[in-house]
């Protein structure tokens, strides 16, 4: 069957890789838009909207309270290994600004599983 799709044209002439995002990233399976001003425009791709989990869904492994010097990355490091994870612990509290997470002293952050969990 052929596509007439332009980004999956794109994707399997080669253009954008079919995930163009590492394993750890938010984006990982946010799906690719193309913005085309004409139809002789190649276009360029770009990442459609990505949903946040809404909290019910994540399952918390344990709360953390924040501590002087703590930031989001560190956080993320210390329950899963990978710093940039920090955006699953956003997830977890309903945050769009991670700083939000640490920027309270003595604040209940709700650690989410680690991913595959």
């Amino acid at each position: 069957m052929t596509t007439t799709d332009p980004v999956q044209l794109l994707i399997e002439a080669g253009a954008i890789p079919s995930n163009p995002f590492s394993s750890n990233s938010r984006y990982r399976d946010v799906a690719l838009g193309l913005y085309q001003r004409d139809a002789n425009d190649p276009g360029v791709p770009y990442v459609l909207r990505r949903f946040i989990p809404q909290q019910k869904d994540i399952t918390v492994a344990f709360e953390h309270i924040v501590q002087s010097g703590e930031r989001p990355d560190i956080l993320a490091a210390q329950a899963f290994g990978d710093a940039e994870l920090y955006w699953r612990i956003a997830d977890a509290n309903a945050v769009t600004d991670p700083f939000e997470l640490t920027d309270t002293l003595a604040r209940r952050v709700a650690i989410p599983l680690p991913p595959g969990a």
